[in-house]
């Protein structure tokens, strides 16, 4: 099966989902929330970094174990400086939100329905996106493996619903423009847990200085 992405796709989908996300975060922590502009293109992230996974947890030979316990390593790493930057423990930052829906897919890889009603059912109450996020990997994960394109517009749906608006369809052009990228571009394999765990951490610096 081929990947519905190349390679060079993958990174440059990443670095676009970063640079977004980056957008974001300074409007809510450092402009009381809203940025015009900044803040709707910061609804592209999200769809960008959970396809990118949902390709990447399909593809032959996907180690779903240790897509597992690494994010779930740097999504426990980065919580303390989530919460001190957001200002509250809960919602659970984006690391684990995609531990959890990674937890799903290995569970309905594995044909556990316990451990998949655990995952899908009940983890997904306690963070970020909750069951929209989850749901949207999950859905990707088995349309990547299917070529069952039709269940990301379902996802694509639910994460409207969590955002209360529609910017998140932003990243279905982005992502059919950049699907077939050929020019290469740097892989840095843990660039970007550091740079997550690094950009929350200059957010609390920066929210302390200017208050």
């Amino acid at each position: 099966m081929q990947p519905a992405f190349t390679s060079s796709a993958i990174e440059a989908l990443k670095w676009l989902a970063l640079l977004s996300m980056t957008g974001d975060h300074v409007a809510k922590v450092l402009y009381g929330g809203y940025l015009p502009g900044v803040s709707e293109l910061g609804r592209l992230a999200f769809p960008l970094f959970a396809l990118v996974m949902a390709c990447n947890l399909a593809r032959p030979g996907a180690d779903l174990v240790r897509s597992i316990r690494r994010l779930g390593l740097w999504g426990l790493v980065a919580q303390p400086l989530h919460a001190l930057a957001f200002g509250a423990w809960l919602p659970l930052n984006i690391l684990l939100t995609f531990t959890v829906a990674a937890l799903a897919v290995f569970a309905l890889a594995r044909n556990r329905p316990l451990l998949l009603l655990l995952a899908a059912g009940v983890l997904p109450a306690v963070v970020d996106y909750q069951w929209a996020g989850v749901g949207f990997v999950v859905l990707g994960w088995i349309a990547f493996r299917h070529r069952a394109w039709w269940l990301l517009l379902i996802g694509f749906a639910a994460v409207c619903w969590a955002n209360h608006n529609g910017w998140a369809l932003l990243a279905i052009p982005v992502a059919w423009a950049l699907a077939r990228v050929q020019w290469r571009i740097p892989r840095w394999r843990w660039a970007f847990y550091g740079y997550y765990v690094g950009h929350l951490a200059a957010l609390v610096l920066l929210a302390r200085v200017l208050s």
